[in-house]
């Protein structure tokens, strides 16, 4: 009886799942093959598309596919890594209210463990301000910004009223642009269904540590975010740091002091620190991986995505931590496992950016394609045509066609998706049976 390979994916993001794609399609069909993900939620998360849920512009459950559909094949165990032991080939998980343990032996792992949200020390913006890193704080964010309006709408006293009503996002990168310019359109639709709330009174501030937002692509195009932003009732703030933030202020580098209940910080992120107990090379909490992905000094052990480090061979650079590059390298990394256990030629990754886009509201966006600049309506078009070319099923592609579509014709719903539960009671006196009378046919 032949021995059964072990193979464990830790990590649902593009690039553990593009990972489990590939081997779903090539080893997964083999007997002798047995292939587990190991992911925190049950669904793959297209996180491009994040901005949108949070402005109302995409219902919740449409920028996110279930992994036991995506994969028929290949184990999924819905659950938190504990720990990881390279010397033993052991991972420790969880799952459940109840935090079962278990033990996972490999004989290859993928670690796809992503990248998490870095408060660089700051306590104040640990303690007050909101994230843009899952569905949850999506959802969150919506809920936070309609509850804010509700609060403002009857709020008598103007000092009460606006910290409501001004909204600060930490960050220029394509999260914090794309973020801030979906829910600076939200709230300034949404202001006709709240009577007692003038444009004049909302506040939209975004922080910048640059000189000029989208440091990703061309200063052109970032001046170009910039002034169409302000044109839109965006206050920017560049080369500012957020120096202090509590439930009420927020104080920028710059002296300014702004009165408010929402800081959204999109300008920082960190390797998973569980990366830090492994007793491999690590640069910056970074997994340092070969071209092949390998680790080394560990056999079977492979990295890709936000928390590793390859470098690219044509710059001497390591690789950006973008969807696109974890794709790709999920289809290596697969053809090299299964190169490493069927024998056969490993591929080395080599990848240059094919470009980049951002999406600034109102049928607007920015695109550097080929080296080619693209703003306006045709840079919003092509982020629209290729990010949804790029979400997984036709079932997920199609509803998210509609609801764009929907959205041309009908207003945004300023709805709270709240996990309340309806209000009972529970009376020691039971209800009277009802009496009834039924009157017998003649």
């Amino acid at each position: 009886m032949s021995k059964t390979t072990k193979i464990l994916i830790l990590g649902g993001g593009f690039g553990g799942m593009y990972t489990a794609l590939e081997l779903e399609r090539t080893l997964a069909r083999d007997a002798d093959i047995d292939i587990t993900v190991v992911n925190r939620e049950n669904f793959f998360l297209f996180t491009p598309m994040l901005h949108e849920v949070a402005a109302s512009d995409l219902d919740i459950t449409h920028i996110v596919s279930p992994v036991r559909k995506l994969l028929k094949r290949v184990k999924v165990f819905n659950g938190s890594v504990e720990a990881i032991d390279l010397e033993k080939r052991v991972v420790h998980v969880s799952h459940g209210e109840e935090h079962h343990h278990h033990e996972l032996e490999y004989d290859h792992i993928v670690l796809g463990l992503g990248a998490i949200t870095n408060f660089y020390g700051n306590q104040g913006l640990e303690k007050n301000a909101l994230t843009m890193k899952s569905l949850g704080d999506a959802i969150y964010l919506r809920n936070h910004l309609i509850s804010n309006l509700e609060e403002a709408d009857f709020e008598c006293f103007p000092d009460e009223r606006e910290p409501l009503l001004n909204f600060v996002v930490a960050g220029g990168g394509f999260a914090g642009v794309e973020t801030i310019a979906g829910i600076n359109d939200f709230l300034r639709e949404a202001l006709k269904f709240y009577p007692h709330i003038t444009e004049e009174m909302l506040r939209v501030v975004l922080v910048h540590s640059g000189s000029t937002i989208l440091p990703e692509l061309s200063e052109k195009l970032g001046k170009y975010a910039q002034g169409k932003l302000a044109k839109r009732g965006v206050e920017i703030h560049l080369d500012t740091l957020v120096t202090d933030v509590d439930h009420r202020e927020v104080t920028l580098s710059n002296g300014t002091k702004i009165r408010t209940n929402t800081i959204i910080w999109t300008a920082g992120t960190a390797p998973n620190p569980l990366l830090d107990t492994l007793p491999c090379e690590k640069q910056r909490g970074k997994v340092c991986a070969n071209e092949y992905m390998e680790v080394g000094g560990f056999l079977g052990v492979w990295a890709l995505g936000d928390c590793s480090l390859i470098n690219d061979p044509k710059t001497g650079k390591p690789y950006p931590p973008t969807a696109q590059h974890a794709i790709r390298q999920g289809k290596v990394l697969a053809h090299n496992i299964r190169a490493a256990i069927r024998g056969g030629q490993k591929k080395p990754f080599v990848f240059s950016t094919i470009g980049q886009l951002a999406a600034i509201g109102r049928r607007t966006g920015v695109a550097q394609i080929l080296g080619i600049n693209f703003s306006g309506f045709i840079a919003w078009w092509l982020w629209r045509t290729i990010y949804l070319m790029k979400l997984p099923r036709f079932e997920k592609k199609l509803r998210v066609a509609l609801d764009w579509t929907l959205d041309l014709m009908f207003e945004k719903d300023p709805v709270q998706f709240l996990t309340l539960r309806s209000p009972t009671v529970s009376s020691e006196e039971m209800p009277e049976t009802p009496r009834v009378r039924i009157a017998s046919a003649r």
